[in-house]
């Protein structure tokens, strides 16, 4: 068994993102000492870990969530895989609206020329509203 520190450093996380996946419910309320430590367990360590690597592959907690009761209970593959299928959807979505935003800026960044008064920026005309972005 291991304090909340010790499970932090092993699970590669900091202490207080333990302590907000306890509260999120995603981690059981481990046992507590007579004096109050919390004290994780291996599997504890597990499941932060997977928590952790799920939240790099850009899963919400709620995923998270649903991915940890499937892999709790009798879950399927395809509905591990459902579920990531939906969120390489919503991430190739972000991608296409981030590339739109960064075409944008991009052209505006190249219109304006640095030199000058404010006035006719491209970039403060643009944020104004007097041209659009596109």
């Amino acid at each position: 068994m291991l304090t909340i520190g010790k499970a932090a450093i092993q699970a590669g996380l900091s202490i207080d993102t333990v302590r907000f996946y306890e509260r999120s419910g995603l981690l059981k309320p481990p046992p507590r000492t007579a004096s109050g430590y919390r004290l994780y367990s291996t599997d504890d360590i597990g499941r932060l870990r997977f928590i952790h690597r799920a939240k790099a592959l850009g899963f919400t907690l709620e995923e998270v969530g649903q991915l940890l009761r499937l892999n709790d209970g009798t879950g399927r593959r395809r509905d591990v895989k459902s579920i990531a299928a939906r969120r390489l959807t919503e991430l190739e979505q972000k991608i296409k609206e981030l590339s739109r935003i960064r075409h944008a800026l991009a052209h505006l960044v190249h219109a304006c020329d640095a030199e000058g008064p404010l006035t006719g920026c491209p970039i403060i005309e643009a944020l104004i509203g007097t041209d659009s972005p596109r």
